[in-house]
Parts: C-alpha cells; structure tokens; sequence
C-alpha cells in the first residue's frame, strides 16, 4: 500500500501538460485488435489503469510495445487466443469490451464475471449483455463467466434505456465488422466516445451520427491497422484546475481543450472562479484565494455536467459561501467519499432526494445521490482511505486546502488515472511525499 503525507495547506503554482484520456486509450488499445494489421498511439499516458489494459491484452496474445515518447504500437500477435484470463480481468472493467475483437475473431468467447473498476455503485453488463443478444449472439451463462456464441454478427437495431458510454462503446466495436446496418439509439456521445468513433473510421469503418442521439453503423468486411493521437484527458484538466482554485494558487493546463470542459468552466464562472483560456491550454486560478459564490449543480451524460467532474467540485463547494445543492444523477453511491471530508470538517447533509431540477432514476430508492454543502469550511488534516479514483484525487485537493498535516492511504488507486503525480504536484510546490 503506497500512502501520500500532505503536510497542509499550499497555494499551488506552475504548469502542468495533460495526458491522453485515459477514457480513450484504454478502449482504443481495445479497437485496434478488430485488426490483424498494425495500429500506433501517440500520447497514451504512463499510468496504472492503461498497464492493467496492457497485461489484460498480453494474457491473450496481443503484442503491444511501448515505443517511448508517448507512443506505442499494437497488433493481435501470432499466439492471439479467445481465453480471457479470470485474473487479468478482476483489475479493471476492460474485458467486457474484448467481446467483439474476440468474437469477430474466433466466433466464440467466455467473459470472466469477476471484473474490477472503482466502488461508485453497480455497474451491471444487463446493457451490453443485451446488445450482443440483438446482433445475435447466443450467451450461456454459468457461475463464473458468460459464454457468447456466433459464427457472424448481424446489424440490428437497439435503443439504449440510458446512454450508457461503455455500452455504445461495446456496440460501436460491434457493429463495424457486423453484416449490415446497426442503427444505435440514445447513444453516449462523449468526446472519448467521439474520438472512438474517428479511430474507427480512420481502420476503415463506415459510422454516421444524427441529431438525435443516434449512431448508424454500415457493417464492412475488414478493418486495417492505423495511427492515432489520443485526445488530452479533460478529467485531469478538472482536477488540476480545481486544485488551483481551491488552494488560491495558479495553474496552467496545457494542451486542456476548451470545447470538451464547457460545463465545467460554466460552472466556475457561476462560483466566481477565475480561469483564462489560453491558445495553448487554461490558466486556472489568479494566485489568491477568491470569494467563491454556491453552487446548484447537477451530474449528467455529455453534453452535461461529468460525473467525473463532481468530487473536486464538492471541494470547491466546501470553499464557497453559503449553500450548494449537488445531485448526482450517474451512480447512485457516488456520494460515499463525502464522509470522509465530514470528518475533515465539512459541513455536507447527504440526501435520498432528487434535489435538481428534475427526478433522475434514483428517485425514491434511498440511495443518497444528492447532498447540500456549506460553506465557507476551514478543513482539517487527517487519515484518510482512497475509496476510488476520482475520489481519491478529490481528498489531495482537500488535503492541500487544510490546516495541519494528512495522510492518505492506497495511493496506488489515485495513480490509476494520474502519472507521476507526487512529481508532478511538487513541481508545483505542494508539500506533499510518497511513501511506500
């Protein structure tokens, strides 16, 4: 267990260069296997989460070598087998998303059921399950794995009950080497999702996009290897700009893209945050600590407010004078992580209720989804145990806001999505050491 030591509240100051998302990369590496040629990625970040994708590649015979720079190339490989190691699928949620090149490949499949990722709610495959049962495919099922069956998947037409962004991205892998036309409803249409679909086309895949949340999908025969430049990761852009804010530092974000952080900039200027957008990237913060105004906020798929997005805005709101509102409308626990900045010495009441401008799908099951936060709140340094991911970035932030030291637990989890981050933020002048 890898463990960080903050020893209190620092303004933040400096620049900082965004890595690919890891949103995209990992579903890329992915992609790229529903060809037998070879496909290079440029920009793919040295973290946690794309090396448990790499080992859950590798464990059936894709050969990946990283080329330095950023770079890296991918192709099936000649021991390429369609047996997913239980193991290599337990340490993230990748492994639904080996279905298509797997079954395109070998006609059949078995997915382990013991897959991973952060504790932010449950996150069942009853999507994905299914889509793969409209184009076709027969699933049997047993205690430890789901068996997929199809000599060749037929285009179909399916409407997702929620615009769920792993299962448009299981259809999209789907349905490019599907025989006909797959037509998508109520698709996810996030830039990951978004940059997903250009990888495709460039492999040679035909796919359009409506108006009206659609994605149509001409099957082809064949797709070819290609070269990509994954797009900058806008989670870390909002960290790191939070982190400014919050602290009263300055940070510049270079290569953040201001088209994919629209709602969250919004909702700065709401609080009476500073940020400026540079032609290089976004300067967060102005080097002083700034009245920040409340905030009523709700989470919601592209083009709303990410849900990704939520826990370093909860800091924020703890920063802010009077009350903020927050109902997340993703994951229904998502939420969980506020305890801990209670006993830091936030003021939050979590809430069953809807408290948004709309009932989400949580309403009336006593999950609390919603919280109010008052603010302004002198935090204070204490232990603490990194529940997930973006959680875990969000307790560093607060951390860095507090009086006296903190010590935060699991790090490893947090570096999951962030590289070199104790390297990274001491460039920046935080106070902060790495202990393994």
């Amino acid at each position: 267990m890898a463990r960080y030591i903050v020893a209190g509240s620092q303004p933040l100051e400096g620049s900082t260069k965004l890595p690919g998302a890891k949103n995209a990369v990992t579903k890329l590496l992915i992609a790229a296997l529903l060809s037998d040629e070879t496909t290079t990625l440029h920009n793919y970040p040295e973290i946690l989460e794309i090396d448990l994708t790499i080992r859950l590649l590798r464990s059936f015979g894709a050969k990946i070598e990283k080329m330095g720079h950023g770079s890296l190339t991918i192709q099936r490989g000649s021991d390429f087998t369609n047996h997913i190691p239980a193991e290599e699928a337990s340490h993230n949620r990748m492994a639904v998303l080996t279905i298509a090149p797997l079954l395109h490949c070998f006609k059949e499949v078995s997915l382990p059921k013991n897959m991973g990722g952060d504790k932010i709610g449950p996150r069942p495959i009853d999507f994905h399950l299914q889509a793969y049962k409209n184009f076709g495919a027969t699933i049997e099922e047993d205690e430890q794995s789901y068996h997929f069956i199809c000599d060749r998947l037929r285009g179909t037409t399916i409407e997702l009950p929620y615009p769920s962004v792993s299962t448009t991205e299981n259809i999209l892998l789907a349905a490019c080497l599907s025989k006909g036309t797959t037509v998508l409803k109520n698709a996810a249409v996030e830039p990951e999702v978004l940059d997903l679909m250009l990888f495709l086309q460039k492999m040679g895949a035909i796919i359009d996009i409506q108006t009206d949340r659609s994605i149509v999908i001409e099957g082809v025969k064949k797709l070819n290897g290609t070269e990509h430049r994954v797009l900058p990761d806008r989670i870390v852009c909002a960290s790191y700009g939070a982190l400014a804010i919050a602290s009263g530092g300055r940070i510049e974000v270079k290569d953040a893209r201001q088209d994919h952080m629209l709602s969250f900039l919004n909702n700065l200027r709401r609080m009476n945050a500073p940020y400026e957008i540079k032609p290089d990237g976004i300067v967060f913060g102005d080097g002083k600590k700034n009245i920040l105004k409340p905030l009523s906020l709700e989470t919601h798929v592209h083009p709303g407010f990410m849900t990704d997005w939520q826990p370093p805005m909860v800091i924020l709101m703890t920063q802010a004078e009077g009350l903020s509102v927050l109902h997340e409308t993703v994951y229904q626990n998502r939420l969980s992580y506020t305890k801990t900045l209670m006993e830091m010495g936030a003021h939050i009441e979590n809430n069953t209720r809807c408290l948004g401008g709309i009932p989400c799908r949580f309403a009336h099951q006593d999950f609390e989804h919603s919280c109010i936060v008052r603010g302004i709140t002198q935090l204070k340094g204490i232990k603490m145990d990194v529940p997930d991911l973006r959680a875990g970035f969000s307790y560093l932030i607060a951390a860095l806001c507090a009086e006296g030291p903190s010590e935060i637990n699991h790090a490893e989890e947090i570096e999951r999505g962030y590289g070199n981050l104790d390297t990274v933020l001491k460039s920046l002048g935080a106070p902060i050491k790495r202990v393994d």
